[in-house]
C-alpha cells in the first residue's frame, strides 16, 4: 500500500512539473503576440502558406526547400484563419510543448522539482518568448528535438535493460528519489526516435546536428554495442529519409550568402542568448551550470542528466560554429534546439545545492523539505522572470525586428495616389506589398512582370531591361521602394535587371522627396527634364 501511495505520489508530481512549464510558456507566449505587424521572414511565411498545393510544390524547385515541409504544414493553419495571430500560433504550441518536454526530461533523468525548474527556466528564457511569436519553423524544431531526445532516452534504457543494463537509478518517495519510475517502451521506441528526427530534419536540416550531440550522450554513458547498433541504425534511416533534401536545398545554397564568419563575439553572444542576456540572471545561471558539472560520473552504461544535456547544449552550436568559419552557415536561430540543455544543467546544479544545504544542516529528506525546497526553485525561476522582463517587453514591439513591413504599408498608402507607378529595388524589396497589399492598392508596378504564385518565385518575375526601359520612358515620376543598402552609392547590383533599374532612376530621375521606416526607404523620383522645368517655372516667377 506504501509503494502504492509513493508511485500515485510520484506520478502526480511529475505530471505537475511537465504541465507547469507549458502553461506558463502559454501565458508568455500569448502575451503580446499580435504585435500588429510582420517582418521579412514571417511575410514569407504568410505569403507562400496561402498559395495552392501546387504554386508551393513550384516554388520550392528554385527556393526554400528547407521549409518546404513547414510552409506544407502551415498551408491548412492558415487556410483556416488567416491572420497575424494564427500564423504564430504553431509555434507558441511547440514552445509550450517543448518546456513540458524539458520537464519530462528533468523528471525522468534526475527528480520531478529538477524537471520542473527546467521547463519553467527554459520558457522564461527571452529566446525562447522571441521564437514562441515568429512565424518560423524554430519552435517546431526544438520541440521535435525535445521530443526526440526523451525518446533516445527512453529508447536507450529499455536496450540496456534488455541487455542487463538500464539505467539502474532508483525511485523513492516524492522529491527525494534519483527518478521517475521507467514506463516499459519497447521495440517502437527506436522507430519513434527516427521518425521523430526525420521529421525535425525536414522542418529544418540544421537539426541533422542533433544526431552528433546523441552520439555523444551515448559516448559519454558507455553504453554498450547492442544500443550503439540500435541507434546507428536509426540515425542512417535520418540519413537516407532526408538526404534528398540535403541535395536539393545545396543547390540553392545562394539563399544564405548573406552569412558572414563568425566573430569572436559569437559565442558570448550564444551564451547570452540561450542563458539570459542579464547580468542578474547570467552569472547565478552559469554558477548552477558548473555546480551540475561538478556532478560524480555516472556508472557505466546509465544515461545521467549531465551525459544528455551536456552534448545538447554545446554539441550543435560547437559544430556549426566551427564548420562556419570556412563555409559561413552559423545564426542563433538555427540552433535553437540547443538550448533546452542549458536549463536542465542549471536546474541539476540548483537540485546539488540544495541537496548540500540539506546535508550541511543535516535534515533528512522530509516531504515538508522537498515541498519547500521545490516552491524556492520555483521562487528563483520567478526572480528569474522579473529581471528579464524588461527585455522580453521590448521584445513584443515591431520595431525590435530587423522590418516592419505593416509600417512601410502604411506609409505607402499615406503618401501614393491611385495610378502612382511604383519601382522596387531590388525586386525582393516587393516584400511589402506582398504581404501589406492594401497600402499599395492602385499603385502600378511597373516592373513586375508575373506575380510570385505564377512564376514559382517569392517576389515574382520582373520584365526584362528592353521592355523596363520602354515603361520608364513614359513616366515623368516614379516611386522608388527600395532596402536601404539600394540607394547608397557604392551598391552595385549583380543581377541586369537591377543594374538597369538603378542606372536608369539615377540618370534619368533626380530625388524629390524620401520617407524612412526600418528596413526600407521609399523616395520620390522625378525626371531631370521636368525637374529642371519646374525650377526655371519657379525661377520666373
Amino acid at each position: 500500500m506504501t509503494v502504492k501511495c509513493s508511485r500515485r505520489a510520484v506520478d502526480f508530481a511529475v505530471v505537475g512539473a511537465v504541465v507547469v512549464p507549458g502553461v506558463v510558456m502559454s501565458v508568455i507566449g500569448l502575451w503580446g503576440i499580435d504585435r500588429g505587424g510582420m517582418w521579412r521572414d514571417e511575410a514569407v511565411t504568410f505569403q507562400v502558406a496561402r498559395r495552392s498545393l501546387p504554386q508551393i510544390w513550384h516554388l520550392l524547385h528554385s527556393v526554400d526547400a528547407v521549409h518546404g515541409l513547414y510552409y506544407l504544414l502551415m498551408h491548412p493553419v492558415l487556410a483556416v484563419r488567416c491572420g497575424e495571430v494564427a500564423l504564430r500560433l504553431p509555434s507558441l504550441c511547440a514552445a509550450a510543448v517543448t518546456a513540458g518536454l524539458v520537464a519530462a526530461l528533468g523528471a525522468r533523468l534526475a527528480r520531478p522539482r529538477v524537471g520542473l525548474w527546467a521547463g519553467l527556466l527554459y520558457a522564461v528564457t527571452p529566446m525562447v518568448g522571441h521564437f514562441a511569436q515568429e512565424g518560423r519553423s524554430y519552435a517546431l524544431v526544438a520541440a521535435g528535438v525535445a521530443g526526440a531526445t526523451l525518446l533516445l532516452v527512453r529508447a536507450a534504457d529499455q536496450e540496456g535493460r534488455a541487455s542487463g543494463r538500464g539505467l539502474g537509478v532508483g525511485c523513492g518517495p516524492v522529491g527525494a528519489g534519483r527518478a521517475v519510475p521507467r514506463a516499459p517502451c519497447g521495440g517502437w521506441c527506436w522507430g519513434g526516435y527516427g521518425g521523430v528526427v526525420a521529421l525535425t530534419v525536414l522542418l529544418h536540416e540544421m537539426a541533422l546536428l542533433v544526431l552528433l550531440a546523441h552520439a555523444a550522450t551515448l559516448a559519454l554513458a558507455r553504453m554498450p554495442r547492442r544500443v550503439w547498433w540500435a541507434w546507428g541504425r536509426a540515425a542512417g534511416g535520418v540519413l537516407l529519409v532526408v538526404l534528398p533534401l540535403v541535395l536539393v536545398s545545396s543547390g540553392q545554397a545562394g539563399q544564405v550568402a548573406w552569412l558572414r564568419a563568425p566573430g569572436a563575439g559569437a559565442v558570448e553572444g550564444l551564451l547570452r542568448s540561450f542563458t539570459g542576456p542579464t547580468p542578474l540572471v547570467l552569472g547565478p545561471y552559469l554558477l548552477l551550470i558548473a555546480l551540475a558539472l561538478c556532478a560524480p560520473p555516472a556508472r557505466r552504461g546509465e544515461l545521467s542528466l549531465l551525459a544528455v544535456a551536456l552534448p545538447l547544449l554545446l554539441v550543435p552550436p560547437a559544430t556549426l560554429l566551427a564548420v562556419s568559419r570556412h563555409w559561413p552557415l552559423f545564426d542563433d536561430r538555427y540552433v535553437l534546439y540547443a538550448l533546452a540543455g542549458a536549463p536542465l544543467l542549471a536546474a541539476a546544479g540548483a537540485d546539488r545545492l540544495a541537496g548540500a544545504a540539506a546535508r550541511l544542516r543535516g535534515l533528512r529528506a522530509r516531504h515538508v523539505d522537498a515541498y519547500a525546497v521545490t516552491c524556492l526553485g520555483v521562487f528563483g525561476v520567478a526572480l528569474a522572470f522579473v529581471a528579464q522582463l524588461p527585455v522580453l517587453r521590448a521584445d513584443r514591439d515591431p520595431a525590435r525586428r530587423p522590418d516592419d513591413l505593416a509600417a512601410v504599408s502604411a506609409a505607402a498608402a499615406r503618401r501614393m495616389s491611385h495610378g502612382d507607378p511604383v519601382l522596387f529595388l531590388p525586386a525582393l524589396a516587393r516584400r511589402a506589398a506582398v504581404a501589406y497589399p492594401e497600402g499599395f492598392r492602385g499603385t502600378a508596378d511597373i516592373a513586375l512582370r508575373e506575380t510570385g504564385p505564377v512564376s514559382g518565385t517569392l517576389y515574382g518575375r520582373e520584365t526584362g531591361p528592353g521592355e523596363l526601359r520602354r515603361r520608364l520612358d513614359g513616366l515623368d515620376r516614379v516611386w522608388v521602394v527600395a532596402e536601404p543598402y539600394a540607394l547608397r552609392p557604392g551598391w552595385s547590383p549583380p543581377a541586369p535587371a537591377e543594374q538597369v533599374k538603378l542606372a536608369l532612376v539615377r540618370a534619368e530621375f533626380v530625388p524629390r522627396a524620401e520617407y524612412g521606416r526600418k528596413g526600407s526607404v521609399m523616395r520620390l523620383y522625378v525626371r531631370r527634364s521636368s525637374a529642371a522645368a519646374e525650377a526655371r517655372a519657379a525661377g520666373g516667377v
